[in-house]
């Protein structure tokens, strides 16, 4: 992403514009000198003697990505006004641990697309796609090292540890149709929000807040993280292919019960039900209709209750927000919510 070319000039925001244009056009006027360092941070820390690593490289940043992890992390920075560049090294580190799960998760889902664009495992194989996860992901360590704050250093690493704890249990739960809810928020607390709610805590490490602190911003992330996964999950039953970059209902495809069908599923017909698990289980439509099971949750209103509920986790986030005062940092962090609420990939 060459953020150079969509700065914008500086605009006053008012409220009644939807959480996407709000949450793009202030973060780009808050930050956008930022943004740049942090991508050229990323893509000098992809430049390699080998060969494969530079490719790899190029291929996953000329894919773009929201970035939303560093531009929340650079938001709170300046909410907290950190002066320095500590925040754009670890916002470096943050994206290179989250594209390091994206690498490691498209292998154990066979996906052969990421964002509209061949998956690395697709172009490379499983052999080197696994190998440059794990150097993306040690490169993110050896990054967070450098900065020298061993607290954030161990934040970093307990993400990481419940981010693949998060990714084991997940893969244990494939294939099944007996998930309960709280299975399902199991697996998204650590799986995904574990490192949203670090990446909101890091400028708090760097300012030296008190632990009360520390604690809210860590509160903001982890809810709007949860918040981002099940709007995620909302999408694959509602977005097309052209906007999400993969075909509708592709976790089922992969194996994954994900919320709407966890709310959907006792409400089923016994033939219902049937096709889910037969889906679910074979990894494959082979004689199921995707649109029969659209219409599950669509008549069960599971699609809408799981909108509700990442509505409530938007609330929680915005709750914990309150302890800070007031500043254009905050309210982009606040319409942050609204984009994660209103997007459509």
């Amino acid at each position: 992403m060459d953020t150079r070319s969509t700065i914008l000039r500086p605009v006053t925001v008012p409220r009644t514009l939807n959480g996407q244009t709000a949450y793009l056009e202030r973060t780009l006027e808050l930050l956008g000198p930022k943004l740049e360092l942090v991508e050229e941070e990323l893509r000098s820390n992809f430049r390699s003697n080998i060969r494969t690593i530079g490719e790899v490289g190029e291929h996953i940043l000329g894919g773009g990505g929201k970035r939303m992890r560093p531009a929340l992390l650079l938001l709170v920075a300046k909410m907290l006004k950190y002066e320095g560049r500590s925040d754009v090294s670890y916002g470096a580190v943050v994206e290179f641990i989250h594209t390091a799960t994206l690498i490691h998760d498209d292998i154990i889902d066979e996906a052969d697309v990421r964002r509209g664009r061949a998956s690395v495992n697709y172009g490379w194989g499983n052999d080197l796609t696994v190998l440059v996860g794990d150097y993306v992901f040690m490169h993110s360590m050896s990054q967070a090292l450098k900065e020298g704050n061993l607290e954030i250093l161990r934040l970093l690493s307990d993400a990481t540890l419940e981010m693949i704890e998060g990714e084991i249990l997940g893969t244990e739960q494939n294939g099944r149709v007996d998930l309960t809810v709280d299975d399902y928020f199991d697996v998204v607390r650590r799986k995904t929000a574990a490192l949203f709610g670090v990446t909101c805590q890091i400028p708090g490490v760097l300012v030296d807040l008190p632990q009360s602190g520390k604690d809210a911003l860590a509160d903001y992330g982890n809810n709007l993280g949860i918040c981002f996964q099940l709007v995620d999950d909302v999408l694959d039953f509602t977005s097309s292919t052209e906007v999400l970059g993969k075909p509708a209902l592709s976790d089922l495809k992969e194996g994954k019960v994900t919320l709407p069908l966890i709310l959907a599923l006792p409400k089923a017909t016994a033939r219902e039900r049937e096709l889910i698990t037969q889906v679910a289980t074979n990894r494959s439509f082979d004689g199921a209709d995707p649109a029969e099971i659209l219409a599950v949750v669509q008549r069960h209103g599971s699609v809408e209750r799981t909108r509700e509920i990442a509505r409530e986790y938007a609330e929680k986030a915005r709750a914990a927000l309150s302890i800070f005062p007031d500043s254009p940092a905050k309210e982009t962090l606040d319409y942050a919510l609204d984009f994660v609420l209103d997007r459509e990939k």
